[in-house]
This record gives C-alpha cells, sequence and structure tokens, in this order.
C-alpha cells in the first residue's frame, strides 16, 4: 500500500503516535488509507450537503475494510461571485482545489480517493485531481437542488439574474424582484438547470468517474446518503482491483462526453473542463474535437436554460441514462469502461426506463438537429472561440450575425450599457480583457447576457468575449475568443462601430476592419492584479483553447483544425 509509506515500519513511530491522537487503533491503522475529499461550504447551497454525504462515504469506506480520512478544500460560487471583482476567483479556483487534493492526498501517501463535489470548478477540480494522481478514485456530485416555485411558476437562479434585468428596464418592481429572490432556491444543491454544474455532473458519469445514476440523484432526495456510502464501498473494490481514473479516460470516453453536452445543450463551460481534463490524465483531445461532436448530435433534452425543464425532472425521467440509451439506440456513443468495472453500455442498459416523460426526446425526434455550440475561427480568433448557439427564433437562428461593434474593456462597463439602455437591437456587444490572464480568471458574463433577456434585447444582439459564459446563458454568444485581449489576440484590435461577422456555416468571426493598420500602437494593458494568487495565475495560465490550465506546456496540440490562418488573417 501507498499509505505503507507513513505507517509501517520503526522509522514511522511518530507518524503513526499522530495517527492515533486522532482515534485511530492497529487496526484502523494497518488498512488502507482513503481520502474522503469534499468542497463543503456554508457560504451556497452548492456545496451545503457535502459534509453529510463525506460521513456515509467513510461508513461505507469502513464497511469495505478501509480507513476514511477526511479533508475539506474550498469553493468559490459563482452565483454569488457573479457580476463582481469576486468572479475572477471562480475559475481559479478549479486549479487551487485540483492542486490542494494531489497535495492532501500525496502529502499523505493515501491509497485511494472519493472526491464529493457540488458546484461549477469544484466538479472538473474533481476529474483532474483524479486523473492527476491515478490511483483508485470514484467522483459523487453533491446533486441538483430542487426549483422553486414563483406565482404557481417552477423557478431556479436564472430567472432571479433575468429579473435584475426586467426591474433595470422597469418591467418590474422592487417588490416584484425581491418575491423573486426568495422564492428562486429552496435549499440545498447546485443551480438546477443544465448549466455548469449538472453538464459537467453528466462528465463526470459519462467518463466513467461517476458510477451511472449517482450524479443525478437531488441533493435532499433520500437516496443520496446511499449513494455516497455506495461510492465509499466501490472505492475499496477499486483499491482491490487496482482499477485507476485513466483506465477510463480515453478519447473514446471524451468524445461520448462532448456528444452527452451537445445532446443536452449543456454548458460552454466544459469545453474547457474537458480540455483541462484531458491535460491532466495525458490524453490528446483538442479544441476541433468539439465540433463533429456537436455537428452530428442533436439536441434530446428539454433542459434550461432554453429548455423547459431541470435536473430534477431529469432526474424522473431518467437521468444520464436515459440521455445515453437514447444516443447508444441512434449509434452516437462508443462503450467504455467505469469505475464500476462494467461498460457504459451495461450500466445505461441497467438503468431504470421511465415510461412516460416529456425531457428526453428519441434522436429520431430531436428538439434542435444539432448541439447547442460550434467552434469558430477567423480573423478574431485565430486560436478558436465557441459559439453558443440560439434557440428557435431571433437574432443569429440561421447561423449568422452581423453588427456594429460596441466595445467594453469590462463585464462591469457592459453591464452598465445595458442597464443605461445604451444597447440595441443589431449591436455586437465586446467584452474584452476578460480573459484566462487579462480577467484574471476568465469570469462569466451571465450578468450582462442575462440583463439583456430581462430588458427583451434577449434574440436580438450577440455578443463576444474572450470571457465565457455561465450555463445559464442563453442568445446569440461566442465566448473563449483566443488569444485573448490582454496578450496580443485581435479582438484588442476591434473599435467601436466596426463590422463584426459571427457565420456558423463557414465557422468565421471575423471582421473587415483593417486590424493589421492597428497592431503598431496597440499596448497591452497594464495588469489589473500585482500580487497574490490572481497574479500568479495570469503569469502562468495558458490559452483558453487548451483549456486554460497552468500546468506546464506538453507535446499535445491546443488545436487540430484545418484552417490556415495568421494573427490578422481570414481562414484560408
Amino acid at each position: 500500500m501507498r499509505s505503507d509509506l507513513i505507517k509501517s515500519g520503526p522509522d514511522r513511530a511518530p507518524a503513526r503516535a499522530m495517527l492515533r491522537a486522532t482515534g485511530l487503533d492497529d487496526a484502523a491503522i494497518a488498512r488502507p488509507l482513503v481520502a474522503v475529499v469534499h468542497t463543503w461550504s456554508n457560504v451556497s447551497p452548492c456545496n451545503l450537503n457535502l459534509r453529510e454525504l463525506a460521513v456515509e462515504a467513510a461508513a461505507g469506506i469502513r464497511a469495505a475494510g478501509g480507513t476514511p480520512i477526511e479533508f475539506n478544500t474550498i469553493a468559490v460560487t459563482d452565483g454569488i461571485a457573479m457580476g463582481t471583482p469576486g468572479m475572477r476567483a471562480s475559475l481559479i479556483s478549479r486549479e487551487v482545489i485540483t492542486d490542494s487534493i494531489e497535495l492532501a492526498v500525496d502529502g499523505h501517501c493515501l491509497d485511494a480517493m472519493v472526491v464529493l463535489c457540488g458546484c461549477d470548478k469544484t466538479i472538473p477540480a474533481a476529474a483532474m485531481a483524479l486523473a492527476r494522481l491515478n490511483i483508485p478514485g470514484v467522483a459523487l456530485y453533491g446533486g441538483s437542488i430542487a426549483h422553486g416555485t414563483h406565482d404557481n411558476h417552477p423557478i431556479t437562479i436564472q430567472q432571479v439574474f433575468e429579473a435584475v434585468g426586467a426591474h433595470g428596464a422597469g418591467k418590474i418592481d422592487d417588490a416584484e424582484l425581491a418575491s423573486v429572490e426568495r422564492d428562486a432556491c429552496p435549499g440545498a444543491g447546485a443551480c438546477g438547470g443544465q448549466f455548469t454544474a449538472n453538464t459537467m455532473a453528466m462528465v463526470l458519469t459519462t467518463l466513467g468517474l461517476s458510477p451511472m445514476g449517482y450524479n443525478d440523484i437531488p441533493a435532499t432526495h433520500p437516496a443520496k446518503g446511499a449513494a455516497a456510502y455506495r461510492c465509499g464501498e466501490l472505492v475499496m473494490e477499486c483499491l482491490k482491483v487496482e482499477r485507476t481514473p485513466r483506465d477510463m479516460l480515453t478519447r473514446t470516453s471524451f468524445r461520448n462526453a462532448a456528444r452527452m453536452v451537445a445532446a443536452t445543450a449543456g454548458s460552454t463551460n466544459a469545453v474547457l473542463h474537458l480540455l483541462a481534463i484531458a491535460r491532466e490524465a495525458g490524453v490528446e483531445w483538442a479544441l476541433e474535437d468539439f465540433e463533429p461532436a456537436s455537428v452530428h448530435t442533436p439536441v434530446i433534452a428539454d433542459l434550461l436554460p432554453a429548455g423547459r425543464y431541470t435536473a430534477v425532472e431529469l432526474f424522473g425521467a431518467g437521468g444520464s441514462a436515459r440521455v445515453a440509451q437514447e444516443l447508444i439506440a441512434a449509434g452516437m456513443l462508443d462503450d467504455a469502461p467505469t469505475v464500476t468495472g462494467r461498460s457504459l453500455f451495461a450500466e445505461a442498459a441497467a438503468a431504470p426506463r421511465a415510461e412516460t416523460q416529456d425531457v428526453v426526446h428519441p434522436v429520431t425526434e430531436p428538439l434542435k438537429p444539432r448541439g447547442g455550440y460550434s467552434i469558430l475561427y477567423g480573423n478574431l480568433a485565430p486560436e478558436g472561440c465557441i459559439l453558443k448557439i440560439p434557440g428557435k427564433g431571433g437574432a443569429g437562428n440561421n447561423g449568422h450575425f452581423e453588427g456594429s461593434a460596441r466595445v467594453f474593456e469590462s463585464e462591469e462597463e457592459a453591464f452598465a450599457a445595458v442597464q443605461g439602455d445604451r444597447i440595441h437591437a443589431g449591436d455586437v456587444i465586446v467584452i474584452r480583457n476578460e480573459g484566462p490572464a487579462g480577467g484574471p480568471g476568465m469570469r462569466e458574463m451571465l450578468g450582462v447576457t442575462a440583463a439583456l433577456v430581462g430588458r427583451g434585447l434577449g434574440n436580438d444582439v450577440a455578443l463576444i468575449t474572450d470571457g465565457r459564459f455561465s450555463g445559464a446563458t442563453h442568445g446569440f454568444m461566442v465566448g473563449h475568443i483566443a488569444p485573448e485581449a490582454v496578450r496580443g489576440g485581435p479582438i484588442a484590435l476591434l473599435r467601436e462601430g466596426d463590422r463584426v461577422v459571427i457565420d456558423a456555416e463557414h465557422r468565421e468571426l471575423r471582421t473587415t476592419a483593417d486590424l493589421a493598420s492597428r497592431r503598431a500602437s496597440w499596448q497591452p494593458p497594464k495588469p489589473k492584479v500585482t500580487q497574490g494568487a490572481l497574479a500568479k495565475y495570469a503569469r502562468l495560465v495558458g490559452s483558453a483553447s487548451d483549456g486554460a490550465t497552468t500546468q506546464l506546456p506538453t507535446a499535445i496540440a491546443p488545436s487540430k483544425h484545418t484552417h490556415t490562418e495568421t494573427t490578422e488573417g481570414v481562414a484560408a
């Protein structure tokens, strides 16, 4: 056992003495030492139940012959930080959580681990840590929040952000905004739509790192504790047979995950996070690999933000397994191993299937003919960017939007313009210097996009940014533009009034402006932060097109697209 390094032999008497001080006896010390790592915090509902689940996971480990060792790490809650300087910490926390799990587990030479995660960045961090350490491990998502009820209609946090825009436009008064605020979040669990948390929970299942169905169980459902207990037992089975995360993490599993994201119109953040997980696992996976997954996979799940249902209804309809069953039946997934020892197809086949439901459609009756995102290039995004394709109706519904640039140097500037009624139909909002290094931290633009929807402009404008979007964002949006502005990306050279074209058919984000003539006079902006974690991250972070990680460079190319481009030129 790895843990023999800290507990076996005469030389380790001091370590054993300290272990005894925690209440462990000879028998407990002799067993495999298994980490139970979680991101519990009482700052938000997203991680609120994880300490309870840790107790259950620890009990499962003990029952299966192991000794649980509990650790807590940080969480940054996007729904609270959104639209503030604190949101810069969100993506950075993914790296900090991954690093802290590595340090805690490796620092004590532990034999295996269960990672309990609850909100947006804690979920990819769990997968990244499992991939990096590659010791027997299981991930479990704490579960979705139940939806609130307002005026006899279900609502989520999405509607609160949109209500802010409606309030700013004078469509609702203070009392109505306060009522929406009070009704939206009834208790523990992460945001209820197919936003980043639920998208990434589905990704963990599809990658094989979480048992099929366990992540779908809502946070307050009575079965959630039993799922955590079973994960404790399961990690001991993995330890016994030496089943490790990289056994599951292959190009096949990443391709499957990308298709599941596309089929559920999931968060574009999944692109960023899957790239980061692949880097940790040593799997060759590039930005361009997401394009065929979206092109060839229809949207079959009717989920928020653009659809009707939340993760709670998806659970009732059969959860991730139901989506997988439909894609498998259509030949759109490939079989792959999972943490249970059974294959993905076997797990999906064994899952219960609701006879009557309207959440997941057959592939032959899709909600949209293709996935909800596309990878674009062009003279504004030589390294690529992500287009979030809107639903039915509105500007850009044919995959094309052309308008005049409205240029803002930060999210706050753009939000003020929206709330000040200075954005109009046909505008292309440009928010720059919000990338991984420029933000720093690549903030999500949900405050701006939700305000647009709340003011009735969601179908009439486009937005492009080197930042990113919340999974709750919907509309004609382009994010993750690379290279980012602060590192000299072409978006830095745009000016007010420039013509900007978003062309999904030709997969281009371009401008007719003469960017080359502006290059010589461009100077990078001064860093927004000069010390601390954010400054360190800004210096170390890589491109969004490669997952915005702080890993050392690898031999894996950031993109395998077939376009040939220069910094200024349109795709050749």
